[in-house]
């Protein structure tokens, strides 16, 4: 049952328990012969027709002036004057149709006046108090779904964006090292290219998608130092200790190759004689822990947000943006001569 259908089975039980009840009441306090029952059943029935049509105005005008965004001082205000309207216009009904049953005219008017709008405004003050409570929690829902569709829509924008950062800035470090062989051995530059092109590729692909395989990220770092190789020569030592059980869990793509990035950068191109990078994967409880260890010297965690420029705070941006604060990242100095970079990632979020 939708909504418009429950609302208008509410309304019509509504009314009709309330005006079976002034139904019973009469018979208990009055005798009627057969023609005044008849007026009586008539009564009720148009009571039950006025009571539905008179709120469902009610509700009409709130919805239209969007009554639900008011302070609370003009909401209570309008209400109670809406309150007053409907009572007197069910009070002129039912003093025009009583009169055909109940002779009221020996009866003091004014206390008879107050006993009818006292009656008739309770059912009407109860159903304006439920039907604003259900507005506004109805409407503190829709408020609490609009926000995570907007803060669901502007992260998914920051994770594009920051995607987006990644590969103009990963491509002109690998021109840059093609660049540097072309002249000195173009065989190795054209190994070089050929590497690019399989990086490229996978970027392309990546680019496209919110996570993918860490197999599939492993293959992409595997091409770029292949390529940062054909460069660094025996300066490069690589290291792999990879958990096969890790392969097929999604990572965000291009995360590690901007770490192993920055591994290559600030570690071993700026070491004397060689330096190396290990990467390391496995599971940890039900997190997935990557480890990216290099040769290199990190003098405190500012300096190396500076220094790795956008690359660090990238990651950390993009595991909050996808993990929440399930996932980390930190970067600490091992030891005099080794920076290791920590992810983990739940499993189960």
């Amino acid at each position: 049952m939708n909504f418009k259908q429950s609302y208008w089975l509410f309304q019509i039980s509504g009314w009709t328990l309330y005006t079976l009840s002034d139904f019973i009441n009469y018979f208990l306090f009055w005798n009627f012969n057969y023609e005044e029952l008849e007026n009586l059943v008539f009564n009720s029935i148009i009571n039950i027709l006025v009571g539905i049509s008179l709120t469902h105005l009610f509700r009409v005008v709130f919805k239209k002036y969007n009554w639900i965004k008011l302070s609370i001082p003009q909401l209570i205000i309008r209400s109670f004057i809406g309150i007053l309207l409907i009572t007197f216009l069910f009070y002129a009904i039912n003093i025009s149709l009583d009169e055909d049953i109940i002779d009221t005219t020996k009866s003091n008017w004014l206390l008879r006046d107050i006993v009818y709008v006292v009656n008739l405004s309770k059912p009407i003050l109860i159903w304006v108090l439920v039907y604003i409570f259900y507005a506004y929690t109805n409407e503190r829902r829709i408020d609490a779904v609009e926000r995570i569709k907007l803060q669901t829509s502007i992260e998914a924008t920051e994770a594009k964006i920051l995607r987006a950062q990644i590969n103009p800035h990963f491509m002109f470090n690998a021109l840059n090292s093609i660049r540097a062989l072309v002249l000195e051995d173009p065989t190795k530059s054209q190994k070089g290219i050929t590497q690019l092109s399989n990086i490229l590729r996978s970027a392309l692909v990546a680019d496209r998608k919110t996570t993918i395989s860490l197999k599939e990220e492993l293959k992409t770092i595997e091409d770029y130092l292949e390529l940062e190789k054909v460069r660094y020569e025996e300066r490069l030592q690589i290291m792999w200790d990879v958990d096969v059980n890790t392969l097929n869990i999604q990572v965000p793509p291009m995360m590690l190759q901007t770490l192993v990035e920055n591994a290559i950068k600030h570690g071993v191109q700026k070491a004397p004689r060689w330096g190396y990078v290990e990467i390391n994967t496995s599971k940890v409880f039900n997190n997935l822990v990557i480890k990216i260890r290099n040769t290199g010297v990190l003098k405190n965690t500012e300096n190396a947000n500076i220094d790795g420029g956008f690359g660090l705070k990238n990651t950390e941006k993009r595991l909050q943006l996808l993990y929440g604060k399930n996932a980390s990242f930190e970067i600490y100095q091992e030891d005099h001569q080794t920076v290791t970079a920590v992810i983990k990632i739940p499993l189960s979020i």
